[in-house]
């Protein structure tokens, strides 16, 4: 929903007395962000941006913001996905959708920190659940883990070591001989027991992947992601390779096939399948693709990309026909990616994500909220209480603090929140890439302050004597602007510093991750986190040429 009209910059408008860092820029009118630039979507909760048009098309990303490497479930006539969610906890967060376009979540599916967690496999096998999950927990290299449910919305299992040593990216799959694999990068393959918790063979190549020509731009041949389907009397083995970032003409999907699981494995021979071949395309670093049926039969490729402009967004997962060739392969059918598809046959629409403004009354962690990076009894420094959130201090200062973050899909946004200090605290709210990578606003009981890439700004200080403000940012396309109110947003004073923020994404600090919205609390003392509000596409000042 929008935001009330208290909230639009009332405090500029009134022409108030304004503190030395503060700038009273000439005002015309407001305009939506929306229009500025780029396609139009559907609208959702909060003004999100949604894939469904409403009209029998959608357009991508069918889920947006940070949701990589997509691994995807058809369990009857409902689908799930999970992602990789690296060090946000709770994670793997499941979505389930009933059309393969509208998405809502279900829960996390892992909340005991192993590390970081790249891409995992979320699969069904005689009648039970399973991910299997790539993670390091010491930093001291990756090992395979699996975690199982009887029910999709759990609880699910505490993590099991499988002991697959450094590998990333499983892939299950049963073979001709009734026999549960992992396909890991490389592309290697290991046997699993009939309970799917342990290994049974050793790791041991499966396929070469073919070879791109060499003068093409890409990040490195890197070949990762295997994801396996066994259709008649084939196995198909989807990959990637290329790179995941890097050149936006790097990363691209291929295939290979065999009647046994065991190979010998055949190229497919109208390789690459998806890859983008221009920085003028909508949609970068397309690939990590899986193959799912749709309600009607028809089929269809899931695979993540960078949106052009947004590397900030992270990898957003994307949805493009294929269609089954008479030779038995397939081949991609979407073309230009920023514009409408017809929507899968069949399906029935149902709920896409919820808004992400909170009022504190229930548990949304897992769901929206995640510590970064948090120790292991990180969750306990966040405490529902009666409409809002008390978060305990932990560190000096958001570099050394785990903030409680809130991933994001949408070009432009605003966020605001009303924090109350307890003891000796500072709290504050960030757009949050890592500890290497932010920026924000923050304070004490004494100081206002403002965080520009990762360092505070010491001559932006604002003595005050407060221990509540209400503070907002707003990222209009990358460009982001800041606001405080001392009278619980009735006016608003906006700060003298905005910042350019599109440098902030993987190809500068590595990680894989997303620019998200961060609520931190540091110090010895509390926070209260109350009224958390979020306007996707806000209207905006417009700056007079008088």
């Amino acid at each position: 929903m929008a935001l009330p009209r208290r909230h639009l910059f009332k405090g500029l408008l009134a022409g108030a007395a304004l503190p030395a860092i503060a700038e009273a820029a000439p005002v015309k009118a407001f305009a939506p962000a929306a229009k500025t630039s780029g396609p139009a979507w559907g609208v959702g909760a909060d003004g999100q941006r949604k894939a469904d048009l409403g009209n029998g098309t959608f357009r991508n990303p069918i889920v947006s913001g940070d949701h990589p490497d997509p691994t995807i479930l058809k369990d009857g006539g409902t689908y799930y996905m999970t992602f990789s969610s690296f060090f946000s906890y709770p994670g793997l967060v499941i979505w389930k959708s009933t059309d393969l376009v509208n998405w809502t979540p279900v829960g996390p599916a892992l909340r005991k920190p192993l590390g970081v967690i790249w891409a995992v496999d979320l699969v069904k096998h005689d009648g039970r659940y399973f991910i299997y999950i790539p993670a390091d927990p010491t930093g001291q290299g990756w090992s395979i883990y699996a975690i199982w449910a009887d029910h999709i919305e759990g609880p699910w299992s505490e993590p099991v070591d499988l002991k697959i040593s450094g590998c990333i990216d499983p892939g299950h799959v049963v073979g001709e001989d009734g026999k549960r694999y992992l396909f890991v990068n490389g592309v290697r393959r290991i046997r699993l027991t009939d309970d799917g918790l342990a290994t049974d063979g050793v790791l041991e190549k499966a396929y070469e992947p073919w070879r791109y020509p060499d003068n093409w731009v890409v990040e490195n041949f890197a070949p990762e992601g295997p994801k396996l389907l066994r259709r008649g009397d084939w196995f198909y083995l989807i990959t990637a390779v290329g790179g995941t970032a890097g050149p936006a003409t790097g990363h691209m999907v291929i295939a290979a096939r065999s009647r046994s699981i065991h190979g010998p494995w055949e190229h497919c021979p109208h390789n690459p399948l998806v890859r983008t071949r221009s920085a003028a395309e909508p949609w970068w670093s397309r690939g990590h693709a899986s193959l799912v049926e749709g309600p009607a039969g028809d089929w269809w490729m899931v695979y993540h990309g960078y949106e052009n402009g947004y590397r900030t967004l992270g990898r957003q997962t994307l949805l493009e026909p294929i269609e089954w060739t008479p030779d038995g392969w397939f081949r991609a059918l979407g073309g230009d990616l920023s514009k409408a598809l017809p929507k899968p046959r069949g399906g029935k629409a149902g709920p896409s994500a919820p808004g992400l403004s909170d009022d504190f009354s229930q548990d949304r962690f897992g769901v929206q909220w995640s510590f970064h990076d948090p120790k292991p009894n990180e969750a306990g420094r966040a405490v529902l209480d009666q409409g809002s959130l008390r978060l305990e201090g932990r560190g000096t200062s958001p570099a050394d603090s785990s903030p409680l973050t809130c991933l994001v899909g949408d070009r432009s946004y605003e966020a605001e929140i009303s924090l109350e200090l307890t003891g000796e605290a500072e709290a504050g709210i960030l757009l949050f890439y890592n500890h290497k990578a932010f920026v924000g606003l923050g304070f004490t009981p004494t100081t206002l302050k403002i965080f520009e890439y990762s360092e505070e700004l010491p001559w932006a200080r604002t003595a005050h004597d407060v221990r509540k403000l209400r503070l907002r940012v707003s990222n209009i396309e990358n460009v982001v602007s800041y606001h405080y109110s001392y009278d619980d947003g009735r006016t608003w004073i906006r700060h003298g510093t905005r910042m350019e923020v599109s440098g902030l994404h993987h190809n500068v600090f590595g990680g894989f991750l997303s620019l998200r919205i961060g609520l931190y609390a540091a110090g010895t003392g509390q926070a209260r986190l109350s009224d958390f509000r979020y306007c996707a596409n806000p209207p905006v000042a417009v700056e007079s040429r008088a």
